[in-house]
């Protein structure tokens, strides 16, 4: 009998954990969830309106409880709610023992609040706390925009003890801003008299959008005269945004401030990447894991992506490689006129339009089919 290496489980072997960016009611119900986490060690799931909208359109095994859901008078938001809170549920429960044996670090699964309030602070705590309370599951995690008016809500809810996923994340600077809401959120926890041992946070670098963006003005620069230094520099902002984003973890988590919570128990906010299938089809379709693998962060990861990395990955501890890249990359970047700054809010404001857009798509549909 042949022995066959998992390349996906290999991942642990350099301190990162995985991830499905997929969640849909036939991965429950034919135990296809339960076999990732036994063969792959899967030990977290994600969701937004997008993989919902997608999940209804090719499984026909929501049908019947949206036809009973309308039938009682619910709203499109309402039958939303509904399927999208039983699949969290559901997946949560299967995760749960991943959850239990890692003492609460691992096992979660991401529900986000809607796009629509990613511009308003008191509105995003109120919708999380909402959501956190309906869930009803330990292992749930909040997903919350990296957004300025994210920021407040981010440490009002890990003050709350609220397990938070920060997403739309695009870049190092607004990443500082997240980690300082997340320890002012332990530390306000803190000076409260509450444990802070079982809260539990990721921030969600969103890595092949930067790489699509960037490329798309590196080729309108190239094009004219085949500038070359813009050609060398195609494909390589994705992953560099998210190695100076890992170097400003391993600052503050050597840092004395961050000692002082680690003391009272506090666990990291781990670095997750996002987006990791790539959009251009002259990179691997493994590329965006292959290149971020490094201890204490995660990889989410569609299921198509998956397979891919389970028949051809190359699992190495790649995420601290190419240092004279992370020195000159956003000075190369700047004399062809690309700030990545600017690039992260340019993202940043695309990203949430999207999520909106798609939410609105799936209520429309559900209204319709009313």
């Amino acid at each position: 009998m042949s022995w066959v290496v998992n390349r996906v489980r290999q991942l642990r072997d350099f301190g990162q954990k995985v991830w499905v960016d997929d969640l849909r009611r036939g991965m429950l119900s034919g135990g296809e969830l339960t076999r990732l986490i036994e063969d792959d060690g899967i030990c977290g799931v994600t969701s937004n309106p997008a993989i919902l909208q997608k999940a209804l359109a090719e499984d026909g095994s929501y049908q019947g409880e949206i036809r009973k859901l309308q039938a009682s008078g619910a709203t499109a938001q309402q039958v939303y709610e509904s399927l999208a809170m039983q699949d969290v549920r559901a997946a949560a429960d299967e995760l749960h023992r991943v959850f239990r044996n890692s003492d609460g670090y691992d096992g979660f699964v991401s529900l986000e609040v809607s796009p629509k309030l990613a511009f308003d602070t008191v509105g995003t705590i109120a919708e999380a706390q909402r959501l956190w309370r309906l869930l009803d599951r330990a292992n749930v995690m909040i997903k919350v925009p990296a957004t300025r008016e994210g920021l407040p809500a981010v440490r009002q809810l890990v003050s709350d003890g609220i397990p938070v996923n920060v997403t739309l994340l695009f870049g190092e600077p607004r990443y500082r801003e997240v980690v300082e809401a997340f320890m002012a959120g332990l530390e306000q926890r803190k000076s409260a008299g509450l444990p802070l041992h079982g809260i539990v946070s990721v921030a969600s670098l969103f890595v092949s959008r930067i790489d699509t963006l960037v490329d798309r003005q590196l080729r309108k620069i190239s094009e004219p005269d085949g500038n070359q230094r813009a050609i060398a520099l195609l494909g390589k902002a994705g992953v560099e945004v998210a190695r100076f984003a890992y170097q400003v973890y391993k600052e503050v988590t050597a840092s004395a401030r961050w000692a002082a919570l680690a003391a009272h128990g506090a666990r990291p906010q781990r670095l997750l990447w996002a987006s990791t299938s790539a959009k251009d089809p002259a990179y691997s379709d493994v590329k965006y894991v292959d290149e971020l693998i490094g201890r204490d962060s995660i990889t989410t990861v569609p299921l198509s992506t998956l397979a891919a990395y389970r028949d051809h990955g190359k699992p190495s501890p790649t995420l601290e490689t190419d240092p004279y890249e992370m020195a000159t990359f956003p000075a190369d970047l700047l004399k062809l006129g690309i700030d990545l700054e600017r690039v992260s809010e340019q993202l940043e404001a695309e990203g949430i339009e999207k999520f909106a857009s798609s939410m609105e798509t799936l209520l429309a549909g559900l209204a319709h089919d009313r």
